[in-house]
């Protein structure tokens, strides 16, 4: 088994627009990329470029099928990478709300 890819570099794969627009399109169901070249504005040969980044990271497989090759995005990373930001998030909120609570209290003022 391949080496789990950093989160940074999940993110930076996500950054670009086109393979956010493409792993959004396979997280509804899997497509081969000349569908994806129909469905989206962006040509057959960006595409794969796209696809083989998101593969890189771990955020879409590939399955042949027949003659065709018909990628899917991989919702374990994604939730992997989902729970990482929540962790994240949850943090910030805790310590925001300890400085409302802070902001809050009653200063004496003697």
């Amino acid at each position: 088994m391949a080496e789990l890819a950093a989160p940074t570099d999940m993110f930076a794969a996500l950054a670009d627009e086109s393979r956010w627009q493409i792993l959004v399109r396979l997280g509804h169901s899997p497509a081969s990329a000349s569908a994806l070249a129909d469905e989206l504005p962006i040509s057959r040969q960006a595409i794969a470029k796209h696809i083989r980044v998101l593969q890189e990271v771990g955020l879409v497989s590939a399955e042949k099928v027949g003659r065709e090759v018909r990628y899917a995005a991989v919702g374990a990373r994604l939730n992997t990478l989902a729970r990482q930001l929540e962790t994240i998030a949850g943090g910030w909120d805790r310590r925001l709300e300890r400085i409302k609570s802070l902001a809050e209290e009653p200063r004496d003022r003697s």
